[in-house]
């Protein structure tokens, strides 16, 4: 343990949340009165609409534990997250999300498997039931998709619901790449890891901050930046598109000087022109990709920017007030 710092912190990226806050603040002010050493909330408002950092700033007069991050603009979930772990000073962080559908009371559970030495205790959603069936299929199918794609064991049906010893999390702040997969960036670094199954509930209130879009983004980001296969497949397809090319080639020649056969006409002509077209552009598609992540990186901008980092004393007063990044 390092003296003057809690030996846990809760980080909790939040955007547009009013109405499921107040009851989160609750639930973490019980689990952190339940847990065995001192503990502080960091909750990071990624620029919500609402009254979500209205109501942060009076869980953090209320309960001197909590610590209010406002973010400058939206930049998403999992900046917003790593936003929360830069400001983190516990031994143990905890990563969870704000609607509630990850019980903040299975952090118990956590501690007591770090207490034993584990590095990365993450959360398994063995039962997602309280989830659309679609949604359980698709992120089901993709999961058992990345871990085929990638040399990174990404453990199925976890999400970023973790906890995580400062060791670890000083391997993951290290990396300070723009384009950000957590879960799987926690599952690079190493270390010893487990994972503690759990019924993943409905969310306590409003809607989901992940719709489909964002779920094909954020899957995205995880295949591209952790996999270079499909640009081995792309170089693939073009390998097979050209020798399936030159083997029409060959057999249109031997065709002609056979006499056999009609004369092709326009039609076909365009279909393989459009099928060699499509392909390459396909192909242009991809390593696109690849090269749009190269500029986000090479431009060096900062992750994101803080407006606002503030903590208040026992009393209700305020501690600490900062602007900047």
């Amino acid at each position: 343990m390092r003296a003057d710092v809690p030996a846990y912190s809760f980080v909790i990226p939040i955007y547009n949340e009013q109405e499921t806050l107040p009851e989160l603040a609750r639930r973490l002010q019980a689990v952190m009165d339940d847990l065995d050493g001192d503990a502080e909330a960091i909750l990071v408002d990624d620029g919500s609409t609402d009254r979500t950092y209205e109501l942060m700033l009076t869980a953090a007069q209320a309960d001197a534990r909590f610590c209010a991050v406002h973010l400058s603009r939206n930049f998403g979930h999992q900046i917003a997250l790593t936003a929360g772990l830069d400001l983190a000073g516990g031994d143990a962080v905890v990563i969870m999300d704000a609607d509630l559908q990850d019980p903040p009371e299975l952090v118990l559970e956590f501690a007591k498997r770090w207490r034993e030495g584990y590095e990365v205790v993450y959360g398994v959603r063995s039962d997602r039931l309280a989830e659309a069936w679609w949604r359980r299929s698709v992120i089901g199918l993709y999961y058992r998709i990345l871990r085929k794609m990638t040399e990174i064991d990404i453990p199925p049906d976890a999400g970023d619901f973790r906890l995580v010893d400062r060791r670890a999390l000083d391997a993951f702040n290290a990396m300070r790449e723009r384009t950000r997969y957590v879960r799987g960036m926690f599952a690079w670094v190493g270390f010893r890891q487990i994972g503690v199954p759990y019924k993943r509930g409905a969310r306590f209130a409003g809607e989901t901050k992940y719709p489909l879009r964002k779920l094909i983004k954020l899957g995205a980001d995880g295949v591209i930046s952790f996999s270079a296969l499909p640009l081995r497949g792309a170089l693939v397809a073009g390998l097979m598109t050209s020798l399936a090319a030159f083997l029409f080639g060959m057999a249109a020649i031997g065709m002609r000087i056979a006499d056999v056969g009609n004369v092709p006409g326009w039609a076909s002509i365009v279909t393989v022109v459009a099928f060699l077209g499509g392909v390459q552009l396909g192909m242009t598609g991809m390593t696109g990709l690849y090269i749009a992540r190269i500029y986000d990186e090479v431009k060096q901008r900062p992750l994101y920017v803080v407006d606002a980092v503030q903590r208040f004393g026992a009393d209700g007063a305020e501690a600490r007030f900062e602007r900047g990044f």
